[in-house]
Parts: C-alpha cells; sequence; structure tokens
C-alpha cells in the first residue's frame, strides 16, 4: 500500500470520527408583558416547533421599552395590544402589524364602585383606565354607547394593582381592569358591580379589546423567509395547545411565572378557545380578519376587518389627541404575511 492510499484512509477515519458541524439555528427576538394570551411563544420553544429558529423571548412590562427597541434594532417581534399601530407610526417607529391575535371575551370588565349602576353615574367622576391604551378605548365608547359623552369623566393612568386599590380605597369611582383584577375587585369590594364586559356582541364584533403581534420592518423586509417561519411557529404552538390544553397551560404559567389557575382563567381548560376570558385567533380566523383568506372570521366579524379595526382606534386616537390625523391602514399594517403561507398551502 502507497503512502498515499494510507493518507487517503486516515483522513477518511479522521472524517468519519469528527463529529457533524451543525448550521446555527437563526435567532428571533421576541418581547411581551406578563399575559397568558402571548403565552404560546413558550409553546413553540419548548416543543422546538421552529427547529431552524432560535426563538428568544423577553418579557418586558413596558411595551414602549419593547418597540424602541425594535427602533434600535434590538427587537424583532414585539406581542402587545392591538390599538398602538397609529400611535407607532405617526411617532416614526419602524413597525408593523402583522397580525390580529386574540380577542377579549369577557376578561375585560368596566367595574363600578358602589352605588355606581350607570355611565350618568360616572358624568364628572373620575375613572382608571390605562390612558393611550385599549381600556381607555374602551371605556370612551362604552359612555358614549350610552348616552355620555366621552370625554364627561375624568381618566386617571392607574392600572392593574394599582387600579384595584384605587377601587378599594374609593380613589375612582369605576376602573377599566383585565383577568384577574377584574375578579379579584368584585370579590374585595362589596356592593362593586360590572358596567359592561368583552363578551358583549358589540364588543365581540368590533373586535375592541384584541391583542396584536408585530414586526420590525426590517425583519419583515430583510428576513422575509425567518419572518413567515416565526408567523408559522406561533400558530403551531396554538394548535398544539388546542390538542395539549392541560401541558400547555403548565408551560404558558412556568413560562410567565403566573399561576395555571390564572392562565386558566384567561385561556380556559379544554382548548375550545371558549371556556375563558379570551378567544385565540388560529391561523385560519387571522388571515381571514387580514383579508389574506376566504370567508369571515368569528363572532360577525367581515373579512378584512384589520382595516376598520385600524380607522376606529386612530379616529379614538384623535379624539384623545394622541395622533393628529387617521392615516392610511397599509402605513402599518403588513397582512401579506398570510396570504403567502396561505398561498403556499398552510392551514395552521
Amino acid at each position: 500500500m502507497n503512502w498515499n492510499s494510507l493518507r487517503s484512509m486516515g483522513t477518511a477515519a479522521l472524517l468519519a470520527g469528527a463529529p457533524m458541524v451543525a448550521h446555527a439555528a437563526e435567532e428571533v427576538r421576541i418581547s411581551g408583558f406578563t399575559w397568558p394570551g402571548y403565552g404560546f411563544w413558550h409553546i413553540a420553544i419548548e416543543k422546538g416547533l421552529a427547529p431552524d429558529l432560535d426563538l428568544q423571548y423577553q418579557t418586558i412590562e413596558d411595551p414602549y421599552e419593547s418597540f424602541n427597541l425594535v427602533a434600535a434594532d434590538q427587537m424583532d417581534v414585539v406581542s402587545s395590544t392591538a390599538e398602538f399601530t397609529p400611535v407607532g407610526v405617526e411617532s416614526g417607529l419602524p413597525i408593523k402589524l402583522v397580525a390580529f391575535g386574540n380577542l377579549s371575551n369577557g376578561t375585560d370588565k368596566i367595574v363600578a364602585a358602589p352605588g355606581i349602576t350607570s355611565a350618568q353615574d360616572l358624568i364628572g367622576k373620575e375613572v382608571a383606565v390605562l390612558e393611550g391604551g385599549l381600556s381607555q378605548i374602551f371605556v370612551a365608547m362604552w359612555l358614549e354607547e350610552n348616552g355620555v359623552a366621552y370625554d364627561s369623566v375624568t381618566y386617571r393612568n392607574i392600572i392593574a394593582d394599582d387600579a384595584f386599590a384605587a377601587m378599594i380605597g374609593g380613589g375612582v369611582a369605576a376602573s377599566e381592569f383585565w383577568e384577574p383584577y377584574g375578579s379579584n375587585t368584585l370579590k374585595a369590594l362589596d356592593g362593586a358591580t360590572v358596567l359592561a364586559h368583552s363578551q358583549e356582541p358589540i364588543w365581540l364584533k368590533q373586535g375592541v379589546v384584541a391583542d396584536g403581534h408585530y414586526m420590525s420592518e426590517k425583519f419583515v423586509t430583510e428576513r422575509r423567509d425567518t419572518a413567515r417561519k416565526t408567523l408559522q411557529a406561533m400558530y403551531d404552538a396554538i394548535s398544539w395547545w388546542q390538542e395539549n390544553p392541560a401541558e400547555g397551560n403548565q408551560i404558558i404559567a412556568d413560562g410567565m411565572k403566573m399561576s395555571v389557575e390564572d392562565v386558566e382563567l384567561v385561556l380556559g381548560k379544554d382548548g375550545s378557545r371558549m371556556d375563558g376570558g379570551l378567544y385565540v385567533y388560529d391561523f385560519i380566523e387571522a388571515a381571514q380578519f387580514c383579508g389574506s383568506a376566504p370567508g369571515n372570521p368569528p363572532f360577525d366579524q367581515v373579512n378584512g376587518q384589520i382595516n376598520d379595526h385600524w380607522n376606529l382606534v386612530s379616529e379614538w386616537w384623535v379624539k384623545f389627541n394622541l395622533i393628529k390625523s387617521v392615516q392610511a391602514p397599509e402605513t402599518g399594517i403588513e397582512c401579506a404575511l398570510h396570504k403567502e403561507l396561505y398561498d403556499a398551502g398552510y392551514r395552521g
């Protein structure tokens, strides 16, 4: 045997014994605040539903911090409430609302202090809301639906535990709560009542109180294939949760550092999406809401309603002086990712 043959055999042996070099998964940076509706990212990560992506979820309680990280090119995806886009666009933030994520189906309530039984009783009084958030629009619309001008109350920018304390202490006449704060207030404050809740058909049909998923413009344009895979991973996680609700809720509870009971209060226990306080859109429903798949989304909503939602919240932000004018929906909405997934045969 000559030297060349020995050398070839030696090289082959070395290659056979060497470990295979794996391609590094592409990192995707995702953020959202502590809310079960965003917990499907934890399922996608835990179950490896996007094996060629390194999904990194970071809990950030202040959405503005998340969006500022997008502007600094330090965040790719943000899960947050769906009303922010017009404000962000006018502020020059490079973001797109790419999906209508879920709809409050009873988890949001307007709770009144003892003695307050109607919208008229609130005239001239203080109401706790997240100013510049969906809770403020919810209260304002409810007031006008009941014959009271939206600006006939004083909005106080206090939420969650602080709003709970203000209600118990008599500092405000009413508050918009999401769970578990609404239920806790009703248990702790004798005589407190629910003036409105998001499960009423009027709010469901208009899609008033909802969450969305945002992506940076750079992520959508320069890493489009990855953006599609990221969106698909979330819908795959929702489908997995529907088949495995108990395990899925535990994964979400662990990831969000919440109790399983609080997760179940919001998402339900059976995967039907109807036994909790939040209705989670699957891929087809979200694509229909975007106008990217045929048919109508649930709750008497219409195909392509995301544009109506944009106009609705924009008009309210003009009233509240958060933006100057209503811009075209396409300035802040990106529905083509759903269309591309649908056209490729994906159904969730």
